[in-house]
């Protein structure tokens, strides 16, 4: 038995996932839609939390040289990026990083360039600044897989007004992860036409089925210059609610700039606990997550099989990276809210609707499959029930 089979109630723990009640309108709801995972973490890290628990003072904390170098081994170890410390700086969370971000770089006036279907807060914590969001759609290709419409991309880039792209590396929903080249010609249109790079990297630990990742701030001194990279141990290890993340940028007026910002709202130090559960993950989680993402796999495969039994019209883009799966329905002719209408009251299952990811994620589906194999078993028997 793997130590991912074992089924955890998460019920009266005020888990935004769980709280079904006050997210869907029901209490008996199967929740597969938000990105976190119904995983304990690793025994290294809950070592690290009931040590520091047992000292018993939460005073101000501040991530030291040791929570520096483990950052720093993690990305050499794991991705072969290796950086200096120097160029690290910090956010309770990647959306506050990003918002930060727009903050401190953009105006008003100016445009950002997003790629949906997409993670929605992109688009949304832009919108909330006032600025104007310009959308560059990925495209679906033969192989039922997205793709960038570079002609599309350059178009939106060269507009002067255009400041900032956010990127989202691997991709958040698909798993679509970003090759070598793709992320070249992304840097050199930005370079092209002095764009700044946020790229949010926070699934970048979660590699399926060898694919391999690239930071796009580790393939030449010039994109890096412009880039501002987002990374955590929230997706990877189950830590989101401990709202700790770290934010990489190496030319060092992007960084004054930005821990300005940071300052300037009152994020003077992470969550102590924060800080020692990401320093303990990314010293001692490697064996956890090469099981994780073991589990994670088997997941995917007994989904596919499953539904090619019995829902072959639901078709399924197997992610690269991440665990989250986007399942087209638009074989159903159905509205996203007709959707979720059968999903709630014919299958009692949450997922996430495509359509909150952009206009081009319409009859898509994200379903989290971060639980166990019981859980994902009973989620597809649901699935099967509401739209067969």
């Amino acid at each position: 038995m793997s130590r991912f089979d074992e089924v955890l109630n998460r019920m009266n723990t005020n888990s935004v996932k769980w709280d079904t009640k006050r997210i869907f309108g029901m209490d008996d709801i199967l929740p597969m839609w938000v990105a976190d995972m119904d995983f304990k973490a690793p025994d290294e890290v809950l070592n690290a939390l009931h040590a520091r628990v047992e000292h018993g003072i939460f005073g101000y904390t501040i991530p030291g040289a040791q929570t520096e170098q483990a950052i720093q081994n993690w990305l050499k170890t794991r991705h072969h990026w290796e950086i200096d410390t120097s160029i690290i700086t910090y956010s309770p969370g990647i959306v506050t990083a990003i918002s930060l971000a727009i903050q401190a770089y953009t105006g008003p006036d100016d445009k950002i360039v997003v790629q949906p279907p997409v993670y929605y807060p992109f688009f949304e914590v832009a919108k909330k600044h006032n600025r104007e969001v310009l959308y560059n759609q990925l495209l679906l290709n033969n192989d039922h897989c997205y793709d960038i419409d570079f002609d599309d991309l350059e178009a939106k880039l060269s507009d002067p007004m255009t400041k900032m792209f956010i990127l989202c590396n691997p991709h958040n929903p698909s798993g679509r992860v970003w090759r070598k080249e793709e992320l070249e010609r992304i840097g050199e249109l930005c370079i092209k036409h002095d764009v700044l790079i946020v790229s949010d990297d926070i699934h970048s630990d979660l590699l399926l089925f060898d694919n391999h990742y690239t930071p796009i701030a580790s393939i030449n001194h010039e994109i890096a210059d412009r880039t501002i990279t987002c990374i955590a141990p929230s997706k990877t290890f189950n830590l989101a609610g401990l709202q700790a993340s770290a934010v990489l940028i190496s030319n060092d007026t992007l960084k004054r700039k930005y821990n300005a910002v940071l300052q300037l709202y009152g994020l003077f130090t992470l969550n102590t606990l924060g800080t020692d559960a990401m320093e303990a993950a990314y010293t001692h989680g490697a064996k956890w997550l090469d099981e994780l993402i073991d589990y994670l796999q088997g997941n995917i495969l007994f989904i596919e099989d499953f539904l090619k039994e019995h829902l072959p019209e639901l078709k399924v883009m197997r992610p690269e990276a991440t665990y989250l799966v986007w399942l087209d329905a638009r074989y159903l002719k159905k509205t996203d809210k007709e959707i979720k209408e059968l999903l709630l009251t014919k299958g009692k299952l949450g997922l996430e609707p495509g359509s909150k990811f952009g206009e081009n994620g319409a009859g898509f589906l994200r379903m989290n499959i971060a639980c166990p194999r019981e859980t994902v078993e009973d989620g597809l028997n649901r699935l099967v029930r509401a739209l067969k």
